[in-house]
């Protein structure tokens, strides 16, 4: 099987993608459109069509992870609905990643995040937030609810210490600091989910029919806002 890993998310605001395995890792992180609606349905197939042609062409990609959420609804359809038709047509196993996995993955990264919790915050608009939390033994399941209910969420000796990053980090850092918990400086690079660590998360994930891979929602889409 060719080396090659194509990973790519849509959970959040940005358009993520990179491939992994041939050298140095091809990346794209692209950000929203100037009035802060996400571009995925413009720019991913583009972007993933860059990443492999550097990556040495489709021949060289033997399997697609994507992220899974949560996050954006709309995001969420438009990369998993990408994600299962690339593979379908490519004859690819694809691997579903959680996006909160990814970005803790990416937090771990920053400096400070030597020997401490790390609590990863996705805006989930409507005043909540999607978090997860990895205590050192991994990854919790990601949850949803509003910022100030993190420490009911997680419990609040675990969060004491804790850093975290993520948009919604950034948006209800004043609830989150109440916790204990440190916010990254608000330009820090970990707050933005990198496609990289969906590739390498991916790598280690059983991988199936695309048909198996389904996006993350943790609840039902507003159809009154757009959700970011």
């Amino acid at each position: 099987m060719a080396e090659v890993i194509l990973g790519f998310d849509t959970a959040t605001p940005d358009t993520a993608v990179a491939a992994t395995g041939a050298g140095d890792a091809a990346e794209v992180l692209l950000p929203p459109r100037e009035d802060g609606r996400p571009a995925h349905g413009v720019v991913l197939l583009a972007a993933i069509e860059d990443v492999v042609e550097r990556s040495g062409g489709w021949s060289e990609v033997g399997m697609i992870a994507v992220g899974v959420g949560p996050g954006s609804f709309t995001g969420l359809r438009i990369g998993v609905a990408t994600a299962r038709a690339l593979a379908q047509a490519r004859n690819l196993p694809l691997a579903g990643v959680a996006s909160t996995s990814a970005l803790l993955a990416g937090l771990a990264e920053a400096d400070a995040a030597a020997g401490r919790s790390r609590l990863a915050v996705i805006d989930a608009r409507r005043g909540e937030v999607f978090a997860a939390l990895d205590t050192g033994e991994g990854p919790s399941e990601p949850r949803v609810c509003a910022p100030d209910e993190l420490g009911r969420t997680f419990g609040p000796d675990l969060l004491r210490g804790a850093l975290a990053a993520g948009d919604g980090s950034v948006r209800f850092q004043a609830e989150i600091e109440a916790f204990g918990v440190e916010v990254l400086d608000a330009s820090d690079p970990a707050h933005r989910l990198s496609a990289r660590h969906i590739c390498t998360i991916g790598a280690g994930t059983e991988p199936g029919p695309p048909e198996l891979v389904t996006p993350n929602y943790l609840r039902r889409p507003d159809a009154r806002r757009w959700d970011g």
